[in-house]
């Protein structure tokens, strides 16, 4: 009983429920300047969790024709035949229906909406359209994990203003040399699969390239908030050294095209996004306390 659990668990990509918890979490706290209504704060986490952990499945379900040729994906639970794919289907569609209805239920309706469209954009239009067809899969389809800060935003304020807009802008613009950095790390599985990968259909230098640019455009939104006085100075210090960082190793990777700095790049955008968001958290947290 506990290893089919456990199977269902990495079944749901806990890595990404966690980090898309972080950013939905941090725009709740920033938009109610603190602390919100403990059970809206418990029902948008576990809708959200909900809905994440059963899109990452629908996506398992989708993909299992070429996971298990995939070095990287070959031990996921399809593959190995611990879950079958008509049982991994049943869980995706059964816990985003109740992760939405927890949301439109015990939240509001916006973020229902929004977490709805969430998973039709990442299931429907990111792995079952864009994934094999073209090489800016990633660009268009990163618009899927940027949601969940509007969904967030929305349960605490039941509408999406200006600030909350940056967050997505941020996530979107960080997608892409986040998930370039790691396709540079299994380009040749992507090739043996036909995938267009950015590295598989435009070559490993243009995929450099196009990293250090979406780097570059990344740090100059997180720059808008304290522009706006949206954020404050203890912010703005957060997003100039983190962000300092993260264009230094992706210059790094154009210039070295090393697997162990697309490796580094990898491992840090997670830290980078999870430490902006905190930064954000506190700078709100010390505006309230001395405004």
């Amino acid at each position: 009983m506990s290893s089919r659990i456990a199977n269902y668990i990495l079944l749901s990509k806990p890595w990404i429920v966690g980090l898309l918890l972080t950013t939905t979490l941090a725009a709740m706290l920033v938009a109610a300047r603190g602390l919100p209504d403990i059970s809206i704060l418990f029902f948008t986490l576990l809708g959200g969790a909900l809905t994440s952990a059963g899109s990452s499945a629908l996506n398992s379900y989708i993909d299992r024709d070429i996971d298990p040729t995939m070095g990287r994906t070959s031990r996921r639970p399809i593959p190995t035949g611990k879950i079958s794919p008509r049982n991994a289907l049943i869980f995706g569609w059964v816990t985003c229906a109740l992760g939405v209805i927890a949301l439109g239920v015990f939240v509001n309706g916006l973020s229902a909406a929004l977490a709805l469209a969430g998973i039709v954009y990442y299931v429907g239009l990111y792995t079952m359209v864009l994934k094999r067809r073209t090489p800016q899969n990633v660009v268009i389809g990163g618009a899927a994990g940027a949601i969940p800060p509007l969904v967030g935003w929305a349960a605490v304020t039941n509408q999406v203003n200006l600030l909350a807009v940056y967050l997505f802008l941020i996530i979107f613009y960080w997608t892409p040399p986040h998930t370039w950095a790691l396709m540079l790390m299994v380009t040749k599985d992507y090739r043996q699969v036909n995938v267009p990968m950015m590295p598989v259909a435009m070559g490993e230098p243009e995929t450099r390239r196009q990293i250090v640019l979406y780097s570059l455009l990344m740090v100059a939104i997180t720059l808008i908030p304290f522009s706006i006085r949206d954020l404050g100075w203890l912010y703005l210090a957060a997003a100039l050294l983190l962000g300092g960082w993260f264009i230094y190793l992706a210059v790094k990777i154009m210039r070295d095209g090393s697997k162990a700095t697309a490796r580094r790049l990898y491992i840090y955008s997670n830290a980078y996004l999870a430490l902006l968001f905190l930064a954000m958290v506190i700078d709100k947290s010390v505006l309230r306390i001395i405004g």
